[in-house]
């Protein structure tokens, strides 16, 4: 980055006026290059004065050879050899997104990413979205700029990315409003879950043997809590959403406790072996945030999935664990007695949870409308008949399960997505467990003879 280019004011406003709201190709870049009159005139002076130092090295060259005709070697030498557009180009791209925290690096468009010198991997930059046509984001997300913020025509947004929207999608709303009043941006559902909005709040019942809100327990042993819905007897009618979920947790002063959650999800009620574990931090999940009340040992601990990572619910599981040294006085104590606040030694360890909240929405879900259509795929299943006559119910059940899986929690690189549409065939529709089978061959057997299309593998989880 030593070329005398770099340092002019043309090539400083050049990199200046360069759109920072979107992904730069080489292809972009010269475009945006050549209507930069002003970097065109500096770049034909610095060539016409590279062409001249050339020329002067020319003549040194041709005097050094005519002195050292006398001389056992030859001199060598080496003329400076004028860099290309296309390595001025990909200067340009580095410049943008692999300078760093002080490192920088070569950037790889084949690859978008940073190949950072010094042997460090510090940087590169967050790399913006690609615009376009088709599949490519309409606009890049305000909150993280590599993820789409919108889409085009006929694509719709799915967790960060634009994929193609089904035809039926509108249709299937008569079976599941999967759109609501309540889809907000993701910086205006933080704004609202840090102002504890009263429209976020999913109604549901805590219930525990181990723990009553607002008393003080002993937290170093697992204590589990539950916060449920009973759709199956209370609101037949809608199914529900999750989008994050707060705890007000109090602890005694100069506490040396850190308190540790395993939450587990039932999407559509079942057995707790029929839910799955939150991977906080993995695999672009979040973690909880955790905020200190302003003269008070209370914190509030926040988890926002948000859009990209809301999903079904109907029981949230919480475990509690707590980190902590413990004198080896207290390491074989059960912990499951009444708490002793009197005694100094004990009450450092105590906590108590003054509140626990789901937010989300709920979904109209016609549970009668649904089964109708789930029956009509058995019985031409069952009868070995062609899909023809109904590929309209095929398409349509084809959406909804594609609509519901997207939904299931992110899983380790080559590892399927969790199957929650047979979920919601048991427990919501009281599906058998053959009726569930039947049901998704003939899905999977329509998808990919007649659509001609891959199926995506799915892991069962009910």
């Amino acid at each position: 980055y030593n070329s005398p280019l770099f340092v002019h004011n043309e090539f400083k406003s050049f990199m200046k006026r360069l759109p920072s709201n979107h992904f730069l190709t080489i292809g972009s870049i010269h475009q945006h290059w050549g209507n930069d009159w002003d970097l065109q005139n500096r770049y034909k002076l610095l060539q016409s004065s590279l062409e001249a130092q050339r020329q002067k090295i020319q003549r040194t060259a041709r005097k050094l050879f005519g002195l050292s005709v006398r001389c056992r070697h030859n001199p060598n030498h080496q003329l400076p050899r004028e860099r290309t557009i296309q390595e001025w180009l990909t200067r340009v791209q580095s410049l943008l997104y692999c300078n760093e925290n002080g490192f920088w690096g070569t950037f790889l468009e084949s690859q978008r990413s940073c190949v950072c010198h010094g042997g460090t991997s510090l940087c590169q930059r967050p790399i913006p979205c690609i615009i376009g046509g088709n599949n490519s984001c309409a606009m890049c997300s305000l909150a993280n700029i590599s993820l789409c913020g919108s889409c085009n025509k006929g694509y719709k947004l799915y967790r960060g990315r634009c994929e193609p929207q089904n035809v039926d999608s509108e249709r299937s709303e008569q079976f599941i409003s999967f759109e609501t009043d309540l889809d907000f941006q993701d910086l205006e559902l933080k704004y609202l879950l840090q102002k504890m909005d009263s429209r976020l709040y999913v109604h549901t019942t805590f219930i525990s043997n181990e723990i009553r809100l607002d008393t003080f327990f002993d937290p170093r042993w697992r204590k589990r809590m539950s916060l449920t819905l009973k759709s199956n007897k209370n609101r037949m009618d809608f199914i529900h959403m999750v989008i994050g979920i707060s705890m007000r947790i109090c602890q005694m002063r100069n506490s040396s406790l850190d308190p540790m959650f395993f939450v587990y999800v039932n999407p559509f009620s079942g057995s707790h072996s029929e839910g799955w574990n939150m991977p906080f931090g993995e695999y672009g999940y979040p973690r909880w945030e955790k905020i200190r009340l302003q003269n008070s040992q209370c914190y509030n601990w926040t988890l926002l999935l948000g859009n990209r990572w809301k999903t079904f619910f109907e029981t949230v599981h919480i475990y509690l664990r707590s980190r902590t040294r413990l004198p080896s006085l207290l390491r074989n104590e059960t912990g499951q007695g009444p708490v002793d606040l009197s005694d100094p030694t004990k009450r450092q360890f105590y906590i108590k949870i003054s509140d626990v909240q789901v937010y989300g929405y709920s979904l109209r879900f016609n549970a009668d409308l649904l089964r109708s259509a789930v029956q009509q795929v058995n019985q031409s299943y069952t009868q070995g008949g062609q899909f023809y006559s109904s590929s309209s119910v095929m398409l349509l059940l084809l959406d909804i399960r594609d609509r519901i899986n997207r939904l299931a929690p992110p899983v380790a690189p080559g590892k399927p997505q969790l199957d929650l549409f047979s979920c919601m065939l048991k427990h919501r529709l009281k599906l058998t467990n053959s009726e569930i089978i039947r049901v998704n061959h003939a899905l999977d057997l329509y998808n990919t003879e007649i659509l001609k299309q891959s199926d995506q593998m799915t892991a069962k989880l009910c």
